[in-house]
């Protein structure tokens, strides 16, 4: 746990007032980026010549105050570095998105969601202020009940556009040592969703209590709902940081225990599923992958190379075929629309597996630029591979389909991947008047991109 006295909070001034100069001191029309080791975003773009923002050292826990149940954490503190510092204490962050260097500050300004969403919210309903450089150079205190209440309400979902986070107060929840894991089976997406319903209505399960809820869709007759809940002891403890793979499991056993700790990065030794297409996954290579490298940095660093270098494209036309589409993507649907949604996934789209995991927000008054509705039960639906082209075609038409499908079914999508609307769509989508006004209030010298540029033309 990092020492709370006030030598932390000095040092954290200080860095502040140094970030601050660094600001002034780029030059104006300049893009202003940020000079950070990590990154999971998906949306790969060229690195300009101009100097980044160095925001590395804002990555520190300044305080834990278990008797309140928060704690105080600068922007760049990796959610692995938090969990590490927190679970000693007995806490968690509310919301522990899946992927380990996920920092809090891109958590709160790009959204993320995990298996407590369908009693948490996403994890910027668990912030009670927020400390923002903002586009303008200066730095705010964000409340919900201050002078900066209409920043705290806009800053989820505005990615770096109106200023960067450099400290925040976050909620934490208490927790016990281990998760007992319950994997239940439905044929059907109807029988899924119904099933999704009634589990986050009631926190409960065949007379079980339930306190974390995803799923895993292998295929359109093979559905499973991982039902987690706490525990004080277990019989045994898996391990799926070795040889063994955690989503695989799901089809061998009905119930299984892993530490807390383990729990919440269960997803990140193989990324999900995705460490297979570079076949960390394979029988003879696994065993001799080393366990350092079983991460989601790494296996990004693998894929943004391939990107910059097309190397599998060029393979492709080589061969005489069309160019993979990346289909990269989580969305929102209505729990009761979800059906629908995987339907036309499977017919159109065809990746599995596919997560699930159920959402509702915490704050009836919701958040201005992902307008979810606060009464309705979403299911956030991720699916990340690549899709076949045809010999010619541009990549573009399957998550073109999926942003319209998305729309007609009452749905949203998160803005980390490529995004392919025109701006008039976007703006119907993400609220465009809530945003004009936040921008020339926080940077009405326009030195951040805007929310469409930055996010559909990647600028």
């Amino acid at each position: 746990m990092a020492d709370s006295g006030s030598s932390v909070r000095g040092e954290h001034s200080d860095d502040v007032a140094e970030l601050v100069a660094q600001y002034e001191q780029l030059p104006e029309g300049a893009p202003v980026r940020l000079a950070k080791p990590t990154s999971n975003l998906f949306r790969f773009r060229e690195e300009g010549d101009s100097p980044g923002l160095d925001v590395g050292r804002f990555n520190q826990v300044l305080e834990i105050d278990s008797a309140r149940g928060t704690a105080q954490v600068q922007g760049m503190t990796t959610y692995e570095r938090l969990v590490d510092a927190l679970l000693p204490t007995g806490h968690m962050p509310e919301v522990v998105p899946q992927l380990k260097t996920i920092t809090l500050g891109g958590a709160i300004a790009g959204l993320g969601i995990e298996s407590t969403s369908y009693r948490n919210g996403l994890p910027h309903e668990s912030v009670r202020e927020l400390e923002v450089l903002t586009g303008s150079g200066e730095v705010v205190r964000a409340r919900p009940d201050n002078e900066h209440a209409a920043l705290f309400r806009g800053f989820p979902n505005s990615y770096g556009t109106l200023g960067y986070t450099l400290r925040l107060e976050i909620e934490l929840e208490r927790v016990k040592p281990y998760v007992q894991l319950r994997h239940i089976r439905f044929s059907t997406a109807e029988e899924c969703a119904e099933a999704i319903a009634a589990v986050c209505a009631e926190s409960a399960f065949d007379g079980e209590r339930v306190d974390f809820v995803d799923g895993t869709v292998f295929s359109a007759g093979e559905h499973y709902l991982t039902l987690g809940s706490y525990v004080d002891d277990a019989p045994f403890v898996s391990d799926y940081t070795g040889r063994r793979i955690y989503y695989r499991s799901m089809q061998e056993i009905g119930r299984d225990y892993l530490t807390v700790h383990d729990y919440l990065w269960r997803w990140d030794t193989d990324w999900f599923w995705c460490s297979r297409a570079l076949g960390v996954q394979h029988p003879l290579i696994r065993p001799f992958w080393p366990r350092r490298y079983k991460r989601s940095d790494v296996y990004r660093r693998a894929v943004a190379w391939d990107r910059r270098h097309s190397i599998t494209d060029r393979i492709a036309v080589l061969q005489g075929k069309g160019v993979n589409e990346p289909v990269i993507q989580d969305v929102e649907i209505p729990v009761d629309r979800l059906a629908e949604f995987l339907e036309f996934f499977h017919r159109e789209i065809g990746i599995s597996p596919i997560w699930l995991c159920p959402v509702r927000l915490r704050d009836g008054q919701g958040w201005p630029l992902y307008p979810m509705d606060p009464e309705t039960l979403y299911v956030n639906v991720g699916f990340w591979a690549t899709v076949p082209l045809e010999l010619g075609e541009l990549p573009g038409r399957h998550n073109r389909a999926i942003e319209q499908a998305v729309t007609e079914l009452d749905g949203h999508k998160s803005l980390y991947s490529n995004s392919y609307y025109t701006e008039d769509e976007f703006w119907r989508l993400y609220n465009r008047p809530a945003y004009d006004e936040l921008k020339a209030r926080y940077d009405p010298k326009n030195r951040l991109p805007g929310l469409y540029e930055k996010c559909v033309r990647e600028k």
